[in-house]
């Protein structure tokens, strides 16, 4: 058998006589178990904040960087001479894939939320716009206002570069919160399981002094508290970890609100994130406990 499968394997199964130092049950048991299975269940929100703030940058990106709008402001009777301009400019030029003028409908719905459904296009200078999409590198955008410039002075290119940066800059702060609250989470684990693991040492300072006097080391009284520990940790962690993701798959999805908040969740193997929660837990529990254990045994030689 591999050695590390082995200590693996002992590590679980334990030593009987030293189990007996820690108490199996009591405040620094349930302490121990609620808040692995708290911070659990709150690494799955920060996590699942996290890959969703990078879809949402990836979508922001990808949608407005492969689009641009023109926007044509004209009198009356120069706006369809300038429109046809500048679709012949569009049609001749490398990089763009597609471009149509939105429909009086389409105009409206975009300005519907800031003026309201009842907004009178008839009767108001609206510009006109035309959606361009681009292909391959795209095309040259100071080359295109250029040509635009001589060709239909009243329109105005917008390659939607001062949106897509600040939105995609935005996601990726988000992303990083989310990385520094998982950050965050760990260390207050840490610092919990330290504390439940001192109050247990010192709640048991007589019998550590009675294995001492019968020649026990204090690695091997260590070992057991690292152990008891560390699979309460595992055990509260794996809870909070299932209810945390029984939480997100109950959320409801981007399609159905269409909002930011309601796309907060995994998706397809992203699932498989959440199952390093419980082994990282156990981790901490582990390099907690065997600090606390030693420095206080130390102390207490």
């Amino acid at each position: 058998m591999n050695p590390i499968v082995a200590k693996i394997l002992h590590f679980i199964a334990g030593d009987d006589q030293a189990d007996r130092v820690v108490p199996p049950t009591g405040f620094t048991a349930r302490l121990t178990v609620f808040a692995a299975a708290s911070m659990a269940f709150l690494t799955v929100f920060a996590m699942a904040l996290s890959l969703a703030t990078g879809r949402l940058a990836d979508r922001w990106g990808d949608e407005l960087a492969q689009s641009s709008t023109i926007r044509i402001s004209a009198p009356e009777g120069q706006m369809d001479a300038q429109m046809l301009a500048v679709m012949e400019v569009l049609v001749t030029t490398p990089g763009v894939k597609d471009a149509r003028p939105l429909s009086d409908e389409e105009q409206h719905a975009l300005l519907e939320p800031w003026f309201g459904p009842d907004l009178p296009l008839d009767t108001l200078p609206i510009p006109r716009l035309i959606e361009v999409i681009e292909e391959g590198d795209g095309y040259d955008a100071a080359g295109l206002r250029a040509r635009l410039a001589g060709e239909a002075p009243g329109a105005v290119l917008d390659d939607h570069t001062r949106w897509r940066e600040p939105l995609v800059h935005a996601a990726g702060r988000l992303r990083s919160l989310g990385f520094v609250a998982i950050l965050l989470i760990a260390a207050i684990t840490g610092v919990m399981i330290t504390l439940a693991a001192s109050a247990a040492l010192s709640a048991n300072a007589q019998v550590i002094r009675v294995l001492r006097l019968v020649g026990a080391q204090d690695a091997y009284i260590a070992r057991a508290f690292v152990r008891r520990y560390t699979l309460r940790a595992l055990i509260g962690a794996a809870v909070g970890t299932v209810l945390g993701m029984i939480a997100i798959a109950f959320l409801p999805t981007a399609d159905v609100a269409g909002g930011f908040l309601t796309g907060l969740g995994f998706q397809g193997w992203h699932w498989l994130w959440p199952l390093i929660i419980p082994p990282l837990a156990a981790l901490v529990a582990f390099a907690a406990t065997r600090n606390a254990a030693l420095s206080t045994l130390k102390e207490r030689s």
